[in-house]
């Protein structure tokens, strides 16, 4: 099986020198542990996982051994399942202030984050791995997406142009390492055993009562939801649960890094804003097996391909910043009168507007809605129009086309 390079190996090198502890979270199988013992290789670290019963039980329930055991240097692997080891990592941090003393990595985002605040504030930097990037697949420039002409030529120089047909089987295919890598040619069957046995198992651990049928059902209302605004009525009645239930459910799917949200733009010169966030999936292979598209064709030319467009480019754009240890200003924008900018990027003090659409010959009335910006205090500088054009061109000096293969 072939290594894919990850946009995120270099900030972790970099904050090994700076910091005592490194925990890199983010959903299982999209390559953390393979990422770590790559980047292992050669050195003195050791590695141990909290998979292994016996160890976890050491773990929880006699820390100080499990550590004296497994010294540091060493990369300890799902270790949300005993948060017991953090106040001993702090101990041990405190006394020997060696910068890359651990390396953890974690399935469960926020779960982690209480233990980790809790006990080692400013001895630890916290970065997230999300399934593979266009770009980190594509093997091209990985720096964060942004909107300047030379960002954007940039990007285009290193990669292969493709066309509308390509795009949809890259949407279809999903960016689960074990997929795009070919380790898993069948992707109906990875798709189906990822939802058993990881997702299935991570929620039972989470949340007491759960019956796997209505998980099911409720995990596909959701992904026949992406890049709606959230609907929690709704996405209850499709599963026949309650709203508290698929408010929890929501929250545990967000917590192990499945979804999502984009928070809706405003700032106290706009008024009249909804103020409901809007759902996405990190990986729109999930999405496309949950809602059952057969092959990319029938994706492409069925209902839901807007909106699976629209949720991979917000996703791609997202991930480009996660993989240099940023977290992106991404929101999107909607007044009372449905007037809609589908994605707006804050960075440098100036907004972004970006629309997202299916047409490879963009006119100006959609980039109309970016003047609605010009309200807010904070400056509108260039947008875009993210579509199917198959080369970088402009509407006008302020206004980007940009093709998909280019984020």
């Amino acid at each position: 099986m072939n290594y894919i390079n990850r946009g995120l190996e270099k900030v972790v090198s970099e904050v090994t020198k700076e910091y005592p502890v490194v925990l890199v979270t983010g959903p299982r199988q999209v390559g953390k542990t393979t990422m770590l013992r790559k980047l292992m290789e050669g050195t003195d670290r050791s590695y141990v996982s909290l998979d292994d019963l016996n160890e976890r039980n050491l773990a929880k329930t006699d820390p100080e051994l499990f550590l004296q055991l497994h010294k540091p240097p060493v990369l300890i692997d799902e270790v949300q399942y005993a948060p017991e080891l953090f106040p001993y990592i702090k101990i041990h941090v405190d006394k020997n202030h060696k910068p890359g003393a651990f390396w953890l990595t974690g399935s469960q985002v926020f779960m982690l984050m209480r233990g980790v605040q809790e006990s080692l504030a400013g001895r630890i930097a916290v970065l997230s791995l999300t399934s593979l990037s266009q770009s980190e697949i594509e093997e091209g420039e990985t720096e964060p997406f942004t909107i300047t002409l030379d960002s954007l030529t940039g990007r285009s120089k290193g990669r292969k142009p493709v066309d509308i047909k390509e795009i949809f089987e890259r949407i279809f295919r999903g960016t689960m390492p074990a997929v795009v890598s070919g380790q898993n040619s069948n992707r109906q069957i990875f798709y189906s055993s990822y939802l058993t046995t990881y997702l299935e198992r991570d929620v039972k651990e989470l949340s007491d009562a759960i019956d796997s049928l209505k998980f099911l059902r409720f995990i596909t209302a959701v992904a026949a939801r992406c890049s709606q605004m959230l609907n929690v009525a709704d996405i209850a009645q499709d599963a026949d649960i309650n709203q508290k239930q698929a408010k929890d459910w929501l929250g545990i799917l967000e917590t192990l890094g499945i979804i999502f949200y984009l928070h809706p733009y405003s700032n106290n010169l706009l008024k009249r804003l909804v103020k409901t966030q809007k759902l996405y999936f990190y990986d729109t292979g999930l999405v496309c097996y949950l809602t059952k598209w057969s092959n990319a064709e029938t994706l492409e030319s069925g209902a839901m391909n807007g909106a699976i467009l629209e949720n991979y480019v917000v996703a791609e754009i997202r991930k480009t910043y996660l993989s240099h240890g940023e977290e992106p200003f991404m929101y999107y924008y909607r007044d009372k009168d449905a007037k809609e900018i589908d994605m707006v990027l804050e960075h440098d003090g100036v907004l972004n507007p970006i629309e997202i659409k299916k047409t490879s010959n963009p006119g100006t009335e959609l980039i109309k809605p970016f003047q609605l910006l010009d309200r807010s205090s904070t400056p509108r500088s260039n947008g875009a129009v993210i579509c199917m054009r198959p080369e970088l061109s402009m509407i006008d000096r302020e206004n980007f086309i940009v093709p998909i293969w280019v984020i």
